[in-house]
């Protein structure tokens, strides 16, 4: 423990997590407290099954929480409002040090608001906050009225929420954390018969009803258009439960030999196994930067949704390792630009081309650091942002 960590009392700790991801992010820091602090750390509040290996006794399940889709939320509203008072109030008549609201704003956020309402005393912290950087800028000075310390993902976000008075700390990506699972790519071949050498295009359309819609068709025109130019090619596709049917029913006529998987293991594999992939933006553009694999960048939305959405947006890039890098290093097809021919002509240099193969990769590895990969896990640097923060708020306090 360093001198920054060095706490007199134990640390009273509140984490709430809403739904699965966060529980997983919750379970790390969890698990980062406790080989940090040992037993001078007490943690109460919200999280599912990762959280409870690491000894939490939930306050209540995540079932009501984790839901997404208007027709899936609006009858839990009720209990889903119930359980932000039950948080809230037992952070009131617990007092921790501070409550860590771990992604899930939509629930996370109403709590720390109520906290803050009935007892500004009460340190709240956001692990994972909303990336109000890329649209309506203006909900970070909300932020500020209820959250005390931001637990940054992006070393971009430090200079973005401070500039709205909120004291943020650039921890690291959490996927970090995951790179060390990417891997048997050698096996899952195997295993589904794809040889070692064949061109392998690892095909991304997403994880909403909505994405495999608008993406996915746009996605099988393109990789028809590519057979022709690849020969050989083969296309591997991982498919979350929620959506998994809807994939196999709208790829059953795939142009070329596709292998729908499930499961994170044979995802990470994937990962692992392809040599170019084809993405949609999000979350999964910073792993593929960490499974080092060249990629093309896609979007698509309905016409209309764009047309709203579209003036909200602050942001030069969609791709995360882009956006880290203030450059397009990875080419983004968005909204009209997202043609089968635009794509193929995008895909096509980096399964042919070893010079821009290289240029890409170099790109992603720089990606990848800025990330966090090389330094310290990013749950241990929260832990320690954590506990650090508790220490000065005591000082500051003289208790």
């Amino acid at each position: 423990m360093n001198e920054g960590t060095a706490l007199v009392k134990p640390v009273s700790l509140m984490l709430i997590s809403g739904e699965p991801s966060g529980d997983q992010l919750g379970g790390e820091l969890m698990s980062a407290l406790k080989s940090i602090a040992g037993g001078g750390v007490t943690i109460a509040g919200v999280g599912g099954r990762a959280m409870e290996r690491q000894g939490l006794k939930s306050l209540y399940p995540l079932d009501a929480t984790a839901v997404m889709g208007l027709a899936e939320v609006v009858p839990q509203i009720p209990e889903i409002l119930r359980r932000v008072r039950v948080a809230a109030d037992f952070a009131i008549s617990s007092r921790p040090d501070a409550v860590v609201l771990i992604d899930s704003p939509d629930f996370t956020h109403r709590i720390a608001k109520r906290i803050k309402r009935l007892d500004s005393r009460i340190m709240t912290v956001n692990y994972v906050a909303p990336q109000v950087w890329a649209s309506r800028q203006y909900r970070a000075r909300k932020m500020a009225r209820y959250i005390d310390l931001v637990l940054a993902l992006f070393p971009f976000e430090v200079p973005f929420f401070e500039k709205y008075g909120i004291r943020t700390k650039f921890v690291g990506h959490p996927v970090i954390e995951r790179a060390v699972y990417m891997r048997d790519g050698p096996l899952l071949r195997a295993q589904r018969g794809i040889a070692s050498k064949a061109p392998l295009l690892l095909v991304v359309p997403g994880s909403r009803i909505n994405e495999i819609r608008f993406i996915l068709p746009v996605m099988r025109q393109a990789v028809e258009r590519l057979a022709k130019e690849v020969p050989g090619l083969a296309t591997i596709l991982p498919a979350v439960a929620h959506v998994a049917q809807a994939v196999r029913e709208q790829t059953k006529d795939w142009p070329t030999p596709l292998h729908v998987i499930e499961g994170e293991q044979d995802r990470f594999a994937a990962f692992d196994a392809a040599d170019v992939a084809l993405a949609k933006s999000g979350t999964v553009t910073a792993e593929l930067a960490l499974a080092r694999k060249p990629m093309v960048v896609v979007y698509k939305l309905g016409w209309l949704t764009y047309a709203l959405y579209r003036p909200l947006i602050s942001v030069k890039y969609a791709a995360l390792p882009n956006l880290l890098l203030d450059r397009e290093a990875l080419p983004e097809l968005m909204q009209s630009r997202c043609t089968p021919e635009n794509i193929v002509a995008a895909l096509k240099p980096l399964f042919l081309d070893s010079e821009a193969r290289a240029v890409q990769l170099e790109s992603l590895d720089e990606a990848a650091k800025l990330l966090g990969r090389g330094e310290e896990a990013p749950s241990l640097r929260a832990a320690r942002a954590l506990l650090d923060f508790v220490h000065a708020q005591r000082l500051a306090s003289g208790t």
